[in-house]
């Protein structure tokens, strides 16, 4: 099954891949009409109620396959107020072809007359809550008459998700969606599931529809969340560049908590940055240890942070100490990379976490030492059922799995083998923990990195730095085709 927000991703990243939403609809349209023509006989008389989207531009198409039986089209509403470029070329295609059309723009002059067949192509899985008019008088009549109903991917007033009817639906007896059964069809008793030509590369690659679905952050400071990297110590540019990178994604604020050793540098990289230091001034320490950690755990509860452990960290033995302390006690939601990969599968922890391994941080967590992660995509999902936690492979082809679903994601450059990126990703999957769930927030996150990366079109002169200028316009779908 597939969901509503799902299958508009699905829809955008086949255009990616090449398969227009044009050539989308073409084939939906195709696939109406060969239903019709299975529950009617030629000649007779068929009614299609078309909205102005392109559930509607589906019927338009759909008429213009039935040239054996007696057509009629309903829009609801002018001609002019369609909203869909595609669905108003279908339009035009209509009226040039001669169908018999007409625009119902008073809702009290509905009239079906006596069809042998009426087509709901009003509404489609995007649309929920109650019917408004016109389509709650076009859904008295269609239930009023005595003719049999096909709905077009989901009947009218039907929440394709959950199957719920919040305010007026029309009684379809037949069904005819697309791709994949929608959840809220699961108990119908009359669904065709049409193939119409979607690759399957446009559910297991993410692409430009896992960012467009994604949704934008909250609109008061601090609904966009706040990231809190715990790293630096014998490294200073990887926990500053996780954190900036976060702001870029669209995090509200960004924390880095450090030995105080290293405040100064860290904290002179960005302004943008707030910059903590662990540690007195009488005992400056150059390195976490496990007193440090009681402190940060609350901070990070406190504050509902969303944590990227390890960046910089260093491998001292109190450092390795002090962060399986940090996992085993904390439980909120933390990204995982760099030094404090190889300790997860020693913790037994409460909190959710995303794992950025490398290929040869993946081998120490117990996963396949490869060049190509797409062909040990098993083991690595394998991999996460063990440990409970997401994993985002870092490769030429990242893999990307929660233990039950895996995704591939190919967006990025050679250049991006420069060191930094992955502090980059860290700092966007972070950010966006805030409006995601750690599955989602991995695949989007390391589409916008690539993406970035592409953007910038420096060859193998790139530096991780200049990610954060173009990780905005990726994150909103800027130049993504």
């Amino acid at each position: 099954m597939i969901t509503s927000r799902r299958m508009a991703a699905v829809d955008r990243n086949a255009a990616a891949l090449g398969v227009p939403l044009r050539a989308l609809m073409e084939s939906s349209g195709n696939a109406v009409a060969r239903r019709v023509r299975e529950l009617t006989t030629p000649g007779d008389a068929v009614t299609l109620v078309c909205g102005r989207g392109n559930n509607g531009g589906d019927g338009l198409v759909a008429a213009r396959f039935l040239d054996d039986r007696e057509v009629t089209v309903k829009l609801l509403g002018r001609p002019e107020s369609i909203t869909t470029e595609i669905a108003r070329a279908n339009w035009a295609a209509l009226e040039a072809a001669g169908i018999d059309a007409e625009s119902v723009t008073d809702s009290r002059a509905f009239d079906l007359d006596d069809p042998d067949l009426i087509v709901d192509a009003m509404l489609g899985t995007g649309i929920t809550g109650a019917l408004r008019e016109p389509t709650a008088s076009a859904a008295r009549a269609i239930n009023d008459s005595a003719a049999p109903v096909l709905a077009v991917d989901v009947p009218s007033g039907v929440d394709a998700d959950t199957g719920a009817t919040p305010g007026g639906v029309v009684e379809a007896e037949h069904v005819v969606t697309f791709h994949d059964l929608k959840p809220g069809l699961a108990e119908h008793a009359d669904v065709t599931v049409a193939d119409i030509g979607i690759p399957a590369a446009a559910e297991e690659l993410v692409g430009p529809g896992d960012v467009a679905v994604l949704g934008a952050g909250g609109s008061r400071k601090g609904d966009s969340g706040r990231t809190f990297v715990i790293g630096g110590g014998p490294y200073t540019g990887a926990p500053a560049l996780a954190a900036g990178a976060s702001l870029s994604a669209g995090a509200d604020l960004a924390f880095v908590a450090c030995p105080a050793s290293v405040f100064e540098p860290i904290a002179g990289y960005s302004e943008d940055l707030i910059v903590q230091s662990y540690g007195d001034d009488s005992e400056p320490t150059d390195h976490l240890t496990p007193e440090h950690v009681p402190d940060l755990v609350d901070t990070a509860e406190r504050h509902d942070d969303t944590v990227i452990l390890g960046p910089g960290l260093g491998r001292h033995p109190e450092t390795e100490e002090a962060a399986r302390q940090f996992l085993a006690e904390f439980s909120g939601t933390a990204v995982v990379d760099a030094d404090a990969l190889p300790l997860v599968p020693e913790v037994d922890t409460d909190a959710d976490l995303v794992l950025t391994p490398n290929r040869s941080e993946l081998a120490e967590l117990g996963g396949p030492d490869a060049d190509d992660l797409v062909a040990h995509a098993d083991e690595i999902r394998a991999l996460a059922v063990d440990l409970g936690h997401t994993i985002l492979a870092k490769g030429a082809v990242d893999v990307i799995t929660d233990g039950e679903s895996v995704r591939r994601c190919r967006a990025g450059t050679p250049g991006m083998t420069v060191g930094g990126t992955g502090d980059t990703l860290a700092g966007v999957v972070a950010a966006l923990l805030a409006r995601a769930e750690p599955f989602e927030a991995a695949c989007v996150g390391s589409y916008v990195n690539g993406r970035a990366a592409e953007m910038l079109d420096r060859g193998d002169g790139l530096r991780a730095t200049e990610l954060q200028e173009t990780i905005p316009t990726a994150l909103q779908g800027g130049d993504d085709e």
